[in-house]
């Protein structure tokens, strides 16, 4: 059984294409583009991000009240405490963003493999159910909320602090905890743009020119059939 984690191949090459009508190669060309747009903006991939953006806010977190808790520490305690959240931070932080960056190059592939599939041919009815409207809307709208709550922090932060009252430890942990958010944001809004340009670019384009299962060309690159009016290259000499 294939691991559902695993992303579909790349189109065959032209001269290795197999399939034994256009209906065959559009069926299959649906349900590979399916898998991919649900890797791609599917509820799935929305709660993944999510669960990476939750990790790192609080690895972030804990590196924050560490540095607030060493700053303020009065005794020996309170710095083995803060020093002890710094390193529950750092150990949560680094597999959230080792994750997060894999995250970013899986989407990637995706995309590319969006494109060669949906180079294929055009298929209007079942291309219909592969623009998720509704789906991109939620993930530009929860991306930009996420974006400007983060870009708001990282500015409410530093200009609200007070010298003698906030730390650098406290500022630190609220430009952090924007950050998260701001990058999240970043990345949500950049799978809902580059969805949308998929479909307009790929679904709604004009079909490519059919190729002959003989030898890969298109049918314009033939040769005119004799007597066709056009002359061929021996009929200027």
């Amino acid at each position: 059984m294939q691991n559902r984690s695993s992303l579909p191949p790349p189109p065959p090459p032209v001269e290795l294409r197999s399939w034994p009508s256009r209906e065959a190669m559009l069926a299959d060309r649906a349900v590979v583009l399916r898998e991919l747009v649900r890797m791609h903006v599917g509820p799935g991939r929305l709660g993944v991000l999510m669960m990476w953006a939750g990790l790192t806010a609080l690895g972030w977190l804990l590196v924050g009240s560490g540095l607030v808790i060493v700053e303020q520490a009065a005794d020996f305690l309170g710095g083995i405490a803060g020093i002890v959240s710094l390193l529950l931070g750092v150990g949560a932080l680094i597999p959230a963003v080792v994750l997060s960056a894999l995250y970013v190059a899986r989407d990637r592939e995706v995309r590319t493999l969006l494109a060669q599939w949906g180079a294929l041919d055009r298929d209007p009815e079942r291309d219909r159910e592969l623009r998720l409207p509704g789906v991109s809307l939620v993930w530009l709208l929860l991306s930009f909320v996420l974006a400007a709550g983060g870009l708001a922090l990282c500015v409410i932060g530093p200009a609200s602090a007070r010298p003698g009252d906030d730390t650098y430890g406290m500022v630190a942990l609220m430009m952090g905890l924007g950050m998260v958010a701001w990058l999240t944001g970043l990345i949500g809004a950049v799978k809902a743009s580059a969805h949308r340009r998929w479909v307009l670019r790929v679904l709604t384009a004009p079909a490519p020119a059919p190729l002959t299962p003989a030898d890969g060309r298109s049918a314009s690159s033939e040769p005119p059939p004799p007597g066709s009016g056009t002359p061929s290259r021996s009929s200027g000499r």
